[in-house]
């Protein structure tokens, strides 16, 4: 958890961990970028509604009745049209038991997606599906779950109490990795499994912290955020930290003004982000009702910012950079992250404009499934047919997208 200090700087950096802290500052970036006053981007807001036609298109060919799921790791644990979690074998007479065991699957699994590399596959045996890229990590993941990989009793295997057991090796052979096969970032997966495990013992607890958060039955969205950052800041590695408080995924831009020691740093909390989205539903499922989702952010990841890449938004000052590798820390990556959240808010009521639906109905975590993800997947396959993969090349250590 985080430190008890009371200093100006502890209280400064606790303000960086929140959605609305993301939100303020990914729109002052933009902001920054309209104004010309970014070295490594400009915006053209002028195709942002070819980022809406698309997005509106791909939308209404998967979900032609618009009946769309929140953005969440649950959508990846179906596959050939069966729902691996609903055909658990275990029932949970106590729907709180449930919360928890999803909550050590949803958790778990998310802190693993953070990206396969265009050549890793998994081959799941019982469907016969082989899946790459987020979708087989879903199901690789699920698999090691099931198996009681992460428990630390074998006869209870659907829990993650056994975290500290989990090593490279061991997630090497869960998702199937060769030197034919590879899959970046092993080692980091193992080590934030293992922290994780150290932070907060089993993740599934994290469903009776926030249930207990619920104001008559209700929970806002931002408060899964914010307990999120709160548990798990300690496990991510060489992050920031501020007045002994732990950043996570907040990097440095030097667009970014403030008064206080915040001054320069760009939260973006992405992982996170999209972990709280897929709290949602164990937590409904177990009655907790779950408003203002709309209160999270856009995730800052290659889909969604390669969407407005390809589609021309946002251009690189310097074309040259579409060829080169760039530091996730650096300020190339961070604005990138920082300006696909402002301009997913952007674009969001522009979406719904062309769908004619009204935002209470249609949520961002709805425009995202539907959504900016898989239009910015559909287009990266049309301009980059070879591995269908990110607009720019980011180096790192698989705990970022």
């Amino acid at each position: 958890m985080l430190p008890d200090s009371k200093t100006p700087d502890a209280q400064a950096a606790r303000s960086l961990l929140s959605a609305a802290a993301v939100r303020e500052r990914a729109h002052e970036l933009l902001t920054a970028a309209l104004a010309g006053e970014l070295a490594e981007w400009r915006v053209d807001l002028g195709k942002l509604a070819a980022a809406a036609d698309l997005t509106a298109e791909v939308v209404r060919e998967a979900y032609p009745d618009l009946r769309v799921p929140f953005h969440a790791r649950w959508r990846h644990f179906v596959v050939e049209g069966r729902d691996l979690w609903a055909e658990r074998d275990k029932p949970w007479s106590d729907p709180k038991d449930l919360g928890r065991a999803a909550f050590d699957l949803a958790i778990t699994s998310v802190l693993l997606d953070a990206g396969a590399g265009p050549a890793w596959r998994y081959n799941d045996a019982a469907t016969g599906a082989v899946l790459g890229r987020s979708e087989g990590l879903g199901i690789a993941s699920f698999r090691m779950f099931e198996a009681g990989a992460m428990s630390a009793d074998p006869a209870d295997p659907l829990r993650a109490d056994g975290l500290q057991k989990v090593t490279a090796d061991l997630l090497a052979r869960a998702f199937q990795v060769t030197p034919d096969n590879p899959l970046v970032g092993l080692e980091g997966r193992a080590a934030l499994l293992r922290k994780l495990g150290e932070a907060v013992g089993r993740p599934g607890a994290l469903f009776d912290v926030m249930a207990a958060r619920a104001s008559n039955g209700k929970l806002p969205a931002p408060v899964i955020l914010e307990v999120l950052l709160q548990a798990l800041g300690p496990i991510w590695p060489g992050r920031l930290s501020l007045g002994g408080v732990p950043l996570g995924d907040c990097w440095p831009h030097d667009a970014i003004k403030r008064g206080d020691a915040t001054d320069g740093l760009m939260p973006i909390h992405k992982l996170s982000q999209w972990l709280s989205y897929s709290l949602i539903e164990p937590l409904e499922a177990a009655g907790v009702e779950v408003v203002d989702v709309d209160g999270l952010t856009g995730l800052a990841e290659y889909r969604n910012g390669g969407l407005f890449v390809d589609t021309g938004v946002l251009v690189l000052n310097d074309p040259a950079d579409a060829g080169r590798a760039h530091p996730v820390e650096g300020p190339l990556v961070v604005g990138w992250r920082g300006l696909t959240v402002a301009l997913l808010d952007k674009v969001a009521p522009m979406v719904r404009e062309r769908l004619g639906v009204p935002p209470e109905a249609f949520p961002l975590a709805r425009v995202l499934e539907g959504g900016t993800w898989a239009a910015g997947r559909r287009i990266a396959r049309q301009l980059r047919p070879d591995d269908g993969g990110s607009p720019i090349t980011v180096i790192s250590d698989g705990t970022v997208f």
